[in-house]
């Protein structure tokens, strides 16, 4: 017999605002995860102090006010605003092409003079319509800065030539022409101040949580446990991989306490350098403005994925796009279960994205 109305795989953050929304309108609610924590990969680990990201930085942004309003019924959020910072054989610049880039790279002073360089960088070119990433970029910002800032950094991190990926592969931002040095414009960023765990913990009160729990054992030993399953695992491991593995980029994280109270100054440094194994250095107090007397860096390696790795960003080639299509078709078979959020669906979504998505699904779905 069922004893839930809905079983909700994983407790990361599209899982949790479902099963939330769900237990809240008075649904019997039965949130299992694998893993031995909540929040996906937002998750952290308190090291001296501090709280340390286990799979990687994750900096809330939004300006959808819903989105916003909801998760500040769980945690308050900080400040934070996101301005990464990279190293180059020219020197420690912003990440984020500016006018403070702009002007570096190419010693133009105003607004207008740096669209003239830019026009005439990208005109160089004459790309229409880009083919691979490396088209793309050199169509969005030259030659120049492709080369000085983008080339290596992203072949890097995708191990393997801007020219072999697709022109969509990474969003690189438009150009800004101004001196702000925030990468994200959203009305409303942060970071929770007590942590994603710990908001997610709230959001899953009046649900029945069960962690170290695989769902591919669980789910055959409980076929009827639940009148509807929200599925946010992999939808190809759902499927026991029969029609093929689909293809993620992963990551190394290597963490290193060091007995000072500042390491770099901002929380995130990108390494362009192809003589630098890991992609960038992450100093986690500068996310909650911590005044430790140590510091906690961690150091991100890219490394080839295998399905034993954690999967973090899809690769959307041609193959990986038709074989997610394969399983797509094959997912409408299963009546009573719904795929969604980032690795069923094979999307690559920004948190506010998940939380909004969650939302709505959670809208549809509850009566």
């Amino acid at each position: 017999m069922e004893q839930y109305d809905f079983l909700v795989v994983g407790a990361g953050l599209f899982g949790a605002t479902f099963a939330q929304q769900a237990a809240e309108k008075g649904k019997r609610v039965l949130v299992i995860e694998r893993r031995n924590h909540v929040a996906g990969n937002a998750h952290c680990d308190m090291i001296e102090g501090i709280p340390v990201y286990r799979y990687g930085p994750h900096i809330f942004h939004t300006s959808d006010r819903t989105v916003w309003e909801y998760l500040n019924r769980f945690g308050r959020f900080n400040h934070y605003a996101h301005c990464p910072m990279v190293q180059t054989p020219d020197g420690t610049i912003n990440l984020f092409i500016n006018m403070n880039t702009l002007s570096h790279f190419w010693d133009v002073h105003t607004p207008e003079e740096a669209k003239q360089e830019l026009q005439r960088q990208t005109a160089r070119e004459g790309i229409d319509k880009p083919q691979n990433f490396e088209e793309y970029c050199l169509k969005l910002v030259g030659r120049d800065i492709y080369e000085r800032l983008i080339k290596d950094y992203v072949e890097k991190i995708w191990l393997t030539s801007c020219r072999n990926l697709p022109p969509n592969a990474v969003e690189i931002k438009t150009p800004s022409f101004t001196y702000d040095n925030r990468i994200f414009s959203d009305r409303y960023q942060g970071i929770p101040e007590e942590g994603y765990d710990v908001l997610v913990k709230r959001m899953l009160a009046g649900c029945e949580l069960k962690l170290n729990t695989d769902y591919m054992g669980f789910g055959a030993g409980n076929p009827d446990i639940a009148a509807r399953t929200i599925f946010t695992g992999m939808i190809d491991e759902y499927f026991k991989f029969n029609r093929g593995t689909l293809t993620y980029r992963t990551c190394r994280y290597e963490n290193e306490v060091l007995d000072t109270p500042n390491y770099q100054g901002v929380a995130v440094m990108d390494h362009i350098s192809p003589d630098v194994p890991y992609s960038r250095t992450i100093e986690h107090k500068h996310f909650v403005f911590g005044s430790q007397p140590k510091t906690v860096i961690t150091r991100e390696y890219p490394e080839p994925w295998n399905p034993t790795r954690q999967p973090y960003f899809p690769v959307h080639d041609e193959e990986n796009l038709a074989l997610y299509n394969s399983y797509r078709a094959l997912s409408v078979t299963q009546l009573d279960v719904v795929f969604c959020g980032r690795l069923a669906t094979f999307q690559y979504y920004s948190m506010d994205e998940t939380i909004r998505a969650a939302l709505d699904l959670a809208a549809r779905e509850i009566k």
